[in-house]
């Protein structure tokens, strides 16, 4: 019993130290924040931080770790109890990557401004590869596409969807995101108009 309070007593100081740092970093720079301002936000003192974290970067890696295991079960629902995922039958609903940011949109647009921006795309992608090398295998005979380049191809796609949805303020919702994906993905394009560039100049000049 002893336990179980003192593991719910960690559980609430380690929840407050992380909440208190996002309220921060809402205000200034992950750099210019300081253990003692952490703390204080906290209500808790530097003796208890230690007690859990080595250091402020500890703190913002073990948030940035629980947010990334979440991004990792988001990306893996549609594919999670089947033996052969069909990606040209994905549908919209099936896909829950975006349900899962949209819900921690507070923390994701937090760790997106200032200089943690760098350290959580880095986090995401890498967590994003890393799980599709190990968990989806494609068959080689179907293609002469090299298979690093079409990894690096899908995701980059993929991530710079979700990137830019977070950077834009999440402008669209959840559900059409999703759709959208899955219109993207199915979408082959055989042609496309050119425009010449006086033409275009001249459409300019027009408005």
């Amino acid at each position: 019993m002893a336990q179980k309070e003192n593991d719910r007593r960690v559980a609430r100081s380690k929840a407050a130290l992380k909440e208190a740092l996002l309220s921060l970093m809402e205000r200034k720079s992950f750099s210019a924040i300081s253990i003692t301002e952490i703390v204080e936000t906290a209500n808790y003192n530097r003796g208890t931080f230690y007690s859990h974290f080595e250091n402020k970067d500890a703190l913002l890696a073990e948030v940035i770790s629980e947010l990334i295991d979440e991004l990792i079960a988001s990306f893996r629902e549609p594919y999670e109890h089947v033996e052969i995922f069909r990606v040209d039958e994905l549908g919209a609903q099936s896909v829950t990557i975006f349900e899962h940011i949209f819900a921690r949109r507070e923390v994701y647009s937090t760790l997106f401004r200032g200089d943690t921006l760098p350290i959580i795309k880095e986090k995401m992608f890498s967590a994003i590869r890393r799980i599709s090398a190990e968990d989806l295998v494609y068959p080689e005979a179907d293609t002469t596409i090299n298979p690093e380049l079409r990894m690096v191809y899908s995701l980059h796609a993929l991530m710079g969807l979700v990137f830019h949805w977070i950077e834009g303020g999440f402008a669209y919702t959840p559900a059409y995101m999703q759709d959208q994906l899955v219109q993207l993905i199915h979408w082959r394009p055989t042609a496309a108009k050119t425009v010449r560039r006086g033409e275009a100049e001249r459409k300019g000049k027009g408005k």
